[in-house]
């Protein structure tokens, strides 16, 4: 494009339950930052917490905000320092900065994320996809990220026995990349139906409901993904381990002291890990998505214009009907 709009769409979280879709400036890019216009963008559990809550754990905040960070798109202006894409390169972002994360109120003032039809990003950022992959399947991979990432902290997966407590959109990604690593048996959990459905469709080779302890720890799993983000779900990932095992607490936690069973996980050497976003891993990701090694269509359940953003989020929340909600810029 020759000229860049000085106006964007874009989804802003102002306070507690007033999310807001209106137009922002677009504001000139720095030497090493390149436009990209957004395609698509998948609705994460922070950006939730952000419009529910006014805040993602111990990030509050502070002024309104542009959500979102998980996004691809094609590049339209590129950094006039000459680094990054070149224009017309379809990429996707890695949302890490040195310090923070885009749409991240950790700090002050706040981080901007990417939910807006044209995003001044850093050039660091942008990771060029291949070319039989479509901007709507690459939307999944910084989530798939996160899950590669916690899969790299469980060990080598192969022939193992792996649980997965809590089968929303994190969860399911990890059994799809366990499947992936090779596990031989892969048993997810979750409340409700259709996650478990979904998580079944990309490789779990069982399905418990999670009210169902006894079941829970009857599994006695080499390797267990706590992704509820509870502590009963990371009391179930205890129970469900085997003496020795890997309990990989992948799910965020509420801020502050939790309960947990930490004689159990003492009296059967445990081994308890925390996994948190992802490095590199975004890299290979890209990869096996292209090459379809890594299978994780059935994990995207919804798509709703950026415009009806307040929909998609309501529909993001309800985790008993939904998987991962796009939003189509």
């Amino acid at each position: 494009m020759n000229a860049l709009p000085e106006t964007s769409l874009a989804v802003v979280a102002h306070a507690k339950d007033d999310l807001r879709v209106e137009q922002i400036a677009v504001r000139e890019p720095a030497g090493d930052e390149a436009v990209v216009q957004i395609a698509f963008g998948g609705v994460c559990g922070s950006d939730l917490h952000y419009w529910t809550h006014g805040a993602a754990g111990e990030s509050i905040l502070k002024a309104p905000m542009i959500l979102g960070h998980e996004v691809v798109g094609t590049v339209v202006a590129r950094a006039a320092d000459g680094s990054g894409p070149d224009v017309g390169t379809r990429v996707a972002v890695h949302p890490a900065t040195p310090d923070s994360y885009l749409g991240s109120a950790a700090r002050f003032p706040h981080t901007e994320g990417a939910f807006t039809e044209f995003a001044v990003l850093p050039s660091y950022m942008l990771r060029a996809l291949p070319e039989s992959l479509e901007l709507r399947d690459a939307a999944v991979i910084e989530p798939a990220s996160v899950a590669w990432h916690a899969v790299s902290r469980a060990g080598d997966l192969s022939g193992k026995r792996v649980l997965v407590v809590g089968s929303g959109p994190i969860g399911t990604l990890i059994v799809a990349v366990a499947k992936r690593a090779g596990a031989a048996e892969i048993i997810a959990v979750d409340m409700f139906e259709k996650p478990l459905e979904i998580a079944t469709a990309v490789g779990a080779t069982a399905t418990i409901n999670a009210t169902d302890v006894d079941a829970i720890a009857a599994v006695e799993a080499d390797v267990v993904f706590e992704s509820s983000g509870s502590y009963r779900g990371l009391g179930s990932a205890v129970r469900g381990a085997a003496r020795g095992g890997r309990v990989v607490m992948v799910g965020l936690l509420p801020s502050g002291e939790q309960p947990a069973l930490i004689s159990l996980a003492i009296t059967r050497e445990l081994e308890l890990v925390g996994s948190f976003r992802f490095g590199n891993e975004i890299d290979e990701v890209i990869a096996a998505l292209a090459d379809g090694s890594l299978y994780v269509s059935p994990i995207v359940t919804h798509e709703f214009a950026a415009s009806d953003s307040l929909e998609a989020f309501a529909t993001a929340r309800d985790s008993a009907t939904s998987g991962k909600v796009l939003l189509r810029f």
